[in-house]
């Protein structure tokens, strides 16, 4: 779609600090982090709510999803993540997306009263999108214990 931001980005006309790139989908940092490390991951196709989201594409979808939710705790130290999706209502772009937060105990986040951390600049963006890149980059360990 050609006004919406995310399809710009996923394009590769809009610049973002991207995370990673896979068939199923693009992962960049969110421009308005709840906290350092805020990923957003969408899917290649522009729909607008999960309702649309071909079935065909869930798991591949989701699959994403969790490995960027395995990521981010891992690159960042944080105990774990806090994953969401609007489908409408506080949706601020129409395009598919689900939040993956880095969580540590104490951090201040109640409900969904989400405070905003900004980056310092884009050299510090850059590097907690590489970060997290890298972490989901790595092979992952299996049940046995081997990585794979």
């Amino acid at each position: 779609m050609a006004d919406c931001v995310f399809c710009g980005i996923v394009a590769g006309d809009v610049p973002a600090f991207k995370v990673a790139d896979e068939e199923a989908g693009l992962a960049f940092l969110d421009t308005r982090p709840v906290f350092k490390g805020h990923v957003l991951v969408v899917p290649r196709p522009h729909v607008v709510q999960l309702s649309d989201l071909p079935s065909t594409l869930l798991e591949d979808y989701f699959g994403f999803v969790q490995k960027i939710a395995t990521a981010v705790p891992a690159a960042l130290g944080a105990q774990g993540t806090f994953v969401a999706m609007n489908n409408i209502v506080s949706q601020s772009v129409p395009h598919l997306h689900t939040h993956v937060v880095p969580r540590t105990k104490g951090d201040g986040l109640r409900g969904f009263f989400w405070p905003r951390h900004k980056y310092a600049d884009d050299e510090e963006a850059a590097e907690f999108a590489a970060n997290i890149g890298k972490e989901y980059r790595r092979p992952s360990v299996t049940d046995s214990g081997r990585r794979e």
